[in-house]
């Protein structure tokens, strides 16, 4: 099967809407975050080069490069989520006649729902580093492509929310309490940062929301 990376934008979004269990939301997620992270170091070279711009020409090279760092990470995730959740997969087949294969079944479900939770929550890490990236070529960037930086910092906490929500349904099922509590503060802190993260950038421009525009939508 050719990699979920290397499918046309047709091929992939067919496939998403296939009944074929991946690409998945993770994987989307994944996808999204990647193109959050372009959009935003797609700012900075937009920047570079600017005579208007010369007295950021350096710092925009170097988020340009972090940009292309992320994309690249998350476009791996893409794969990863989709494998992930193989080991719980190939848990369900063990056998389970006797009180000792049923033991060794329901151990090997639980440690595949663990690694499953961990692809997502480090794609959602990943793209949670875009923000700051999406307020510096907003704020210092090419006021011309603004609106890219907006939509990256839009994507990104999309990334970010919908990548974790594969870990919140995964832990779920998983019995071990310290591991769900001390999973669950990191993806409360994540979710924190990007609903903030996204609303600061988006403060940024009178062509994002301002503070108290939403409530009046």
């Amino acid at each position: 099967m050719e990699e979920l990376k290397d499918l046309s934008v047709e091929e992939f979004a067919a496939g998403t809407a296939s009944a074929a269990p991946v690409p998945g939301g993770g994987s989307v997620s994944a996808l999204t975050g990647a193109l959050a992270a372009a959009l935003a170091e797609m700012v900075a070279n937009l920047t570079i080069g600017k005579e208007q711009y010369v007295q950021v020409e350096e710092e925009m090279r170097a988020l340009s490069l972090a940009g292309a760092a992320i994309r690249e990470e998350l476009i791996d995730a893409i794969k990863k989520d989709s494998e992930s959740f193989s080991g719980y997969m190939n848990a369900l087949k063990l056998p389970k006649n006797t009180e000792e294969e049923k033991a060794a079944r329901r151990a090997a479900l639980q440690q595949g729902l663990k690694d499953a939770s961990q692809a997502p929550l480090a794609a959602a890490q990943t793209a949670a580093k875009i923000f700051p990236i999406a307020e510096a070529v907003v704020s210092r960037g090419n006021k011309g492509a603004v609106s890219d930086g907006l939509i990256a910092a839009m994507l990104a906490r999309t990334a970010v929310i919908g990548a974790l929500f594969n870990v919140k349904i995964n832990l779920k099922s998983i019995r071990d309490e310290v591991y769900v509590s001390e999973m669950t503060s990191v993806v409360k802190e994540l979710e924190r940062k990007a609903i903030e993260g996204e609303a600061k950038v988006l403060a940024l421009s009178d062509l994002g929301f301002q503070k108290g525009e939403i409530e009046k939508v």
